[in-house]
């Protein structure tokens, strides 16, 4: 295992302890705290330019990505100015962040299409879930779709009413179950 994550966050810990010092002791302030709640769940960028990004949306440029990561890639370039994501990549964060353990192997990446946010599998199938709302609900449904003995293969799944989640086409097989 590399040193170079362990090494990262120590320096970040020591700059936050001398920030928080002159605060502190010289300007009197005080200090509000910001802690990042869940971990990565996406990247922009790729290679050596590319930045997690959290949860809730917030850019990770201090974590790094290992140049095969796992996590899916968010349609964007580069990362936005500022410290979040916002708008439809905020949309497509918080549903990624909802996927379960079981099946984030199999996800690519995300996109706001024109039925709002679809995530794209591995396999090339298409998960459709509009908005965010319900995303875990959303995430249920389609795992249930993807583990149906009697489908075999199909190009979609329309999770916009999670409840009655609607499959079309043939053209992509389902992904192996782990």
């Amino acid at each position: 295992m590399s040193r170079r994550p362990v090494v990262a966050i120590g320096a970040l810990a020591l700059v936050a302890v001398f920030a928080l010092a002159y605060l502190v002791l010289f300007r009197g302030s005080t200090v509000t705290a910001h802690l990042v709640s869940s971990g990565p769940v996406a990247t922009i960028g790729s290679g050596s330019a590319a930045v997690a990004v959290a949860g809730d949306g917030t850019l990770l440029p201090w974590f790094p990505v290992p140049d095969e990561s796992t996590l899916p890639q968010l349609p964007l370039e580069s990362p936005p100015k500022g410290q979040r994501v916002k708008g439809p990549v905020l949309e497509q964060v918080r549903v990624l962040a909802a996927a379960p353990a079981a099946l984030r192997p199999y996800i690519e990446g995300s996109y706001f299409g024109e039925s709002g946010v679809d995530v794209k599998l591995t396999s090339g199938i298409e998960l459709r879930f509009g908005n965010a709302g319900q995303a875990a609900r959303k995430w249920k449904a389609a795992a249930v779709v993807l583990a149906d003995p009697e489908t075999t293969t199909l190009d979609y799944v329309d999770l916009h009413a999670p409840g009655h989640p609607a499959v079309g086409g043939s053209g992509h097989t389902l992904p192996p179950v782990p």
